[in-house]
């Protein structure tokens, strides 16, 4: 009983041990010749002309996190498709109603125009 505990410890001490040496290793190695160009800000390597911050629309924003929604199901829905002749008519009649769900949230956000690309 206790060595597989041991086992988890000795895991757990490497894997706190090898990134804190990997990173005293590196801050201990690292060159250390600061100059101007090197304390730059490097923003794709061409210096900003007039406003540095732009905005976006939120419409990008929503326009993803539809299309993680739909891809998420996708994921949720494969499980149910490869078992789809071992379940029963309760968890047919379940994943009918998370496809309801989702696909009124699709026409919910079609109505509101959140899927028109402006």
């Amino acid at each position: 009983m206790w060595s597989d505990w041991l086992y988890v410890g000795m895991f757990f001490v490497v894997a706190l041990f090898l990134p804190a040496a990997a990173i005293t290793i590196a801050g201990i190695l690292a060159p250390k010749k600061p100059n101007p160009a090197k304390q730059a800000i490097y923003e794709c390597g061409m210096e900003t002309v007039g406003e540095a911050r732009v905005q976006f629309k939120v419409q990008y924003y929503i326009f993803g996190l539809i299309f993680l929604i739909f891809d998420i199901e996708t994921v949720l829905l494969y499980p149910w498709a490869v078992a789809y002749h071992q379940m029963t008519l309760f968890g047919v009649l379940e994943a009918a109603l998370f496809v309801l769900i989702l696909l009124g949230g699709l026409v919910y956000a079609w109505r509101k125009g959140a899927l028109e690309w402006v």
